[in-house]
């Protein structure tokens, strides 16, 4: 037999099948070790055949890897290789997306472990009386069956193993599960489904369109929506992925699925250890759980027959990979719910522009649900113009509105959330005498302080620095910490009010598995009066005893050099007001901005998702910006700024044979330094687009395929998330 193997090189030079010789027995989808350029490395079968091209005596042998299954599910293959086609990568870039990093190096095994048990009765042992131990074991082993050797050695030290050369105990080796989260285990409240909820489930139920879009304000129940649709999934013998945006947000929806549906439910993210990583893919492989749930990387579990696809917070922009290859979490959502004949819902109170505009147009099934779960309404938003503070003499980063506001959240007993998009103490460390600014040596950007380790940390490489107590440059002690984040907000929040008890939210807080879970913990046990926090606390979260909110530096966002910052800020005004008055009491929300009169701030006070929409799209119509149009970027990176030039020209002539054939496919077209010029070392140059025509991308993707050197990477990016 032949097996036709896919190595695990992701280059171009190896993208290609290569034979092997290989056991009769062998399945597609299954790993081997294939001898490789003096090498054995890890390959993928994706085929088999009786015959090869090549002369079977020039053909080596695969081993097969023993991993009881084939890692690789048909529809995974057929999926790699769409993916393949699609990103214009190697076969083994998209293939590694379907397994487990670790268990392809082989750095991560299943776990196992010796168990004891009696081979003969009780009564039939033979044992003096001075033998303790051997008796105490086979005794306990009489009483409670098989139990795990460690911990019976762990009582009666040396009894297992003299029992088992007497005959009398039998030791086998079990695979052992490892249990991410263990202890996270909610209460299943039985809930009677709301009108909306209701026409929403009989709706996608009845609707042939793939796509549907539940489209609901915060607390709307979108969540027991998800969750009915997936036990009607299981009820028919099928599976389901649940998709979130936010790691911090895995935790919370693990404990509603395993109250529900116990261990069938399995979570996949990078915050795992490989083992337990390892132990949750294998669940899902072998059908022992038969839902995943997880961020953007759970889209590739290895379920079969899927009754049900769920992607919560559809329009954030985690959803899309920054790393090759560049996939849209959607579109893969998409191919699978399309191979399986299920259904993809998308969730959101704010809808990202182009899903909105398909629903309208009836390409998506859109399913409103205007109305809040517990009949209360939304919470009211009052906005607080900062430049009337500021000539007030207030130079806080607190308004006087919030503050009372504050104090009587505090003093009722409820909670608060303080939101600021910004992590650290400040952004920024300049010497007043001289200008200079801090900077990360391997990246193009400023170093911001973190007072808790003082230290000044680069947010793009995570490279740590030492305080500065002078300017490097001239000398001076006249340094001055500007912006502000978390850090800073939480210190003089313990000032205003030192006997609040503060948690802090963000990238520096929560690292590490258990870092978003326990602080959400604590938080949702009213251990803590106020949460301060980035985005990550902007979504999902469901905390009864928040009645306050507050947005600092509500414009933030808003003033990017990027088309979608209008977008993006209703969406995170709208997301995290959400948060307050999910129960009870009614919420308030205090919004500081400097431009308060800002249409996207008016329209998102008033929960006006449809009037910024429409306004939206007549902005994007006229100036011909997405979805009437697509931006590809074209990014080269090197850490050798001369081989990157070299490429770029190199990919700039063959872009520019296309547009010179397709003029009028593009609104733009022009080669340039990315806004941040060197992240990790490396230098970056990019070519911009902006096409009307997709027929042509394929065209781009191609000429910058060919234009790729060693040492320089060349990637491609749609309507790129980040265009820095």
């Amino acid at each position: 037999m032949i097996a036709e193997v896919i190595v695990d090189i992701a280059t171009g030079a190896t993208d290609r099948i290569f034979d092997y010789l290989c056991a009769d027995d062998t399945v597609i989808g299954s790993r081997v070790r294939a001898p490789f350029g003096g090498r054995t490395l890890c390959g993928f079968v994706i085929g088999t055949k009786e015959t090869s091209t090549f002369p079977a005596e020039r053909l080596k042998k695969v081993i097969p890897c023993e991993d009881g299954l084939p890692a690789l599910t048909g529809e995974c293959l057929s999926l790699a290789k769409k993916i393949a086609r699609r990103y214009r990568v190697p076969l083994a870039s998209s293939l590694r997306l379907f397994l487990p990093a670790e268990m392809r190096t082989g750095k991560v095994r299943e776990l196992t472990k010796n168990y004891a048990s009696l081979c003969v009765p009780f009564a039939e042992i033979k044992l003096p009386k001075s033998a303790k131990n051997q008796l105490a074991v086979a005794q306990y082993l009489e009483a409670h069956g098989e139990t795990e050797c460690a911990y019976l050695n762990n009582l009666y030290a040396g009894g297992v193993a003299a029992l088992e050369k007497k005959g009398y105990v039998n030791i086998v080796k079990k695979q052992v599960l490892r249990n991410p989260y263990d202890g996270v285990e909610g209460e299943d409240v039985a809930r009677t489904l709301s009108p909306e909820q209701a026409a929403a489930i009989a709706e996608i139920e009845r609707d042939d369109r793939t796509v549907q879009l539940l489209h609901g304000v915060t607390g709307s129940g979108k969540t027991e929506v998800y969750l009915r649709l997936i036990a009607d999934s299981l009820r028919r013998g099928k599976s389901a992925i649940f998709l979130v945006p936010e790691i911090s947000l895995t935790p919370q929806m693990l404990s509603q699925l395993r109250a529900r549906f116990g261990r069938n439910a399995a979570i996949l993210h990078s915050g795992l250890s490989a083992g337990e990583r390892f132990d949750e893919w294998w669940r899902l492989r072998s059908g022992e759980a038969k839902i995943a749930i997880g961020a953007r990387s759970a889209i590739f579990a290895p379920l079969e027959n899927l009754g049900v696809v769920v992607m919560d917070e559809e329009h954030d922009s985690s959803y899309h990979s920054e790393t090759s290859p560049r996939y849209s979490t959607f579109e893969i959502a998409r191919l699978r719910a399309m191979h399986s004949g299920c259904k993809l819902v998308l969730g959101s109170a704010t809808p990202s522009v182009d899903t909105f505009l398909k629903a309208r147009e009836g390409e998506y099934n859109l399913l409103p649900m205007k109305t809040r779960i517990n009949g209360k309404p939304l919470p009211e938003i009052t906005i607080v113009d900062m430049r009337r503070e500021v000539r007030r003499g207030n130079q806080s980063n607190f308004s006087a509105t919030l503050k009372e506001e504050l104090a009587k959240c505090l003093e009722s007993g409820n909670q608060a959330i303080l939101f600021l998009n910004r992590r650290g103490y400040s952004q920024t460390v300049v010497c007043k005498e001289c200008g200079y600014v801090a900077k990360c040596l391997s990246c193009d950007v400023s170093l911001t302080y973190h007072r808790a380790e003082d230290c000044l940390k680069c947010h793009y490489c995570g490279t740590k620095y030492n305080a500065l107590s002078a300017c490097p440059e001239c000398g001076g002690t006249k340094l001055t910490y500007a912006g502000t984040g978390t850090q800073r907000i939480a210190a003089e929040l313990n000032k205003l009010f030192p006997e609040a008890r503060i948690l802090r939210m963000d990238n520096d807080t929560t690292s590490g598995k258990e870092g978003h879970l326990k602080i959400i913990k604590e938080f949702g046990e009213k251990k803590a009066d106020i949460l301060v926090g980035t985005q990550m606390i902007a979504k999902g979260h469901d905390f009864p005893a928040v009645t306050l909110v507050g947005i600092l530096d509500a414009d933030m966002s808003l003033h990017f050099a990027d088309y979608r910052s209008g977008e993006r800020t209703f969406q995170l005004i709208t997301q995290v007001s959400g948060r307050s008055g999910r129960a009870k009491e009614k919420g308030k929300v205090v919004l500081q901005t400097y431009d308060p009169e800002n249409e996207v701030l008016r329209y998102a006070t008033a929960y006006d998702y449809e009037g910024f929409f429409d306004n939206e799209v007549s902005l994007r119509r006229g100036a011909m910006y997405p979805p009437f149009s697509k931006i590809v970027r074209v990014l080269v990176t090197s850490e050798d700024s001369e081989k990157a030039i070299a490429t770029l020209k190199d990919v700039y002539v063959a872009l520019e044979k296309i547009y010179e054939a397709h003029t009028s496919a593009f609104l733009f077209f022009n080669k340039m330094s990315a806004p941040i010029k060197k992240i990790q070392n490396k230098y970056r140059y990019q070519v911009l687009m902006r096409i009307i025509d997709t027929k042509i991308l394929q065209e781009i993707y191609d000429a910058c395929a060919e234009a790729g050197r060693r040492e320089v990477s060349v990637t491609v990016e749609e309507n790129p998330v980040n265009l820095s």
